[in-house]
């Protein structure tokens, strides 16, 4: 076993008493880059001992950085299945895991609303990448930036696997940069996975194009399938906003129950890291109205399926989801 970090776990404690003490203003920021190393491009290049320790948040960034890192990461992750990390709160064995990090990635885009200001803050003492922040740098057009989301961008990019495969490459390159010893290590790790992802793409396009098009309708608890429904050709309702934190609308959820028995549309669907009474609150109100929708099944809108399922890592998410869609609204 390598020894601990010199990093202290109360300098890490501190910054996470900092983080959550300024959780009231991170909605006020706009949809702009964390920039974590101010005034310059350069990243610190690792000189520890191998492999490097690596902590994550979402199950797909872990994944993500298993695939890249190979033999060279060792790989944690904070979030299992079936959490929602828009109201992820860290615990202890957190704190020990990100102390001892020698480098850490998130998602960004305010995913993690909670402990934003956390990575923020401790970029300053190690290398912290948020995976999403080449989009914004670049002004990516695909960028989804909701009305209801307080001028930020939709955080919830990989359900756009073109756009994720772009996040992909972006890790690529920062791996080479911060261990640059391994570069060719990561750009044949990335081109493997690429291909994958590029396959992956071309299912979800050809298996939602079955759908008849006035079928194309997809309803769920929170507004996480956004980029889903603009890459894929479908549209997308939640009844939440972008974070499921927000609170229920009842003359918006009145509004797509109207929607639902006009267009006929004939499921909708569960998350699986939201209560399903969210949903369900809709089947019986359109069943008193003359119109009989269905749970269409359970999708994994912002966590991977738990071990052993087809959703245990991202390709088979993404995969499950699409099938569980196209069996239930009916393909051609």
């Amino acid at each position: 076993m390598r020894p601990l970090s010199n990093s202290p776990l109360g300098s890490v404690l501190g910054l996470v008493l900092l983080a959550s003490s300024s959780l009231g203003t991170a909605g006020c920021n706009k949809a702009v880059s964390h920039s974590h190393q101010p005034g310059s491009d350069e990243v610190r290049q690792f000189a520890g001992e191998y492999p490097i320790r690596v902590v994550c948040t979402i199950g797909q960034v872990t994944e993500m950085l298993k695939r890249l890192g190979g033999n060279h990461l060792e790989v944690a992750g904070m979030m299992g299945p079936g959490i929602d990390p828009h109201l992820y709160r860290i615990v202890p064995a957190d704190i020990k895991k990100l102390s001892e990090a020698d480098a850490i990635f998130y998602n960004g885009l305010h995913l993690e609303g909670r402990m934003t200001d956390t990575f923020v803050q401790m970029a300053r003492r190690k290398p912290t990448f948020a995976v999403t922040e080449g989009l914004v740098d670049r002004v990516d057009k695909r960028l989804r930036e909701p009305p209801e989301f307080a001028g930020m961008y939709d955080p919830h990019v990989w359900h756009d696997v073109a756009l994720w495969s772009e996040c992909v490459q972006d890790m690529a390159q920062a791996l080479s940069k911060f261990d640059p010893k391994h570069t060719a290590d990561y750009q044949k790790n990335a081109e493997t996975y690429l291909a994958e992802l590029t396959e992956l793409h071309t299912f979800c396009q050809q298996e939602i194009a079955k759908i008849p098009a006035d079928r194309r309708v997809l309803i769920t608890a929170h507004d996480a399938f956004g980029y889903f429904g603009q890459a894929y050709g479908i549209e997308v309702f939640g009844l939440k906003g972008v974070s499921s934190e927000e609170e229920k609308d009842l003359a918006h959820q009145e509004e797509i129950q109207k929607m639902l028995i006009e267009r006929q549309i004939p499921a909708i669907f569960v998350e699986s890291a939201i209560a399903h009474r969210t949903v369900e609150a809709l089947v019986e109100p359109c069943r008193a109205a003359g119109w009989d929708v269905k749970i269409g099944g359970e999708l994994y809108a912002d966590a991977l399926g738990p071990a052993g399922s087809d959703a245990s890592n991202y390709t088979g998410m993404i995969r499950e989801n699409v099938r569980t869609i196209v069996g239930a609204l009916g393909a051609e």
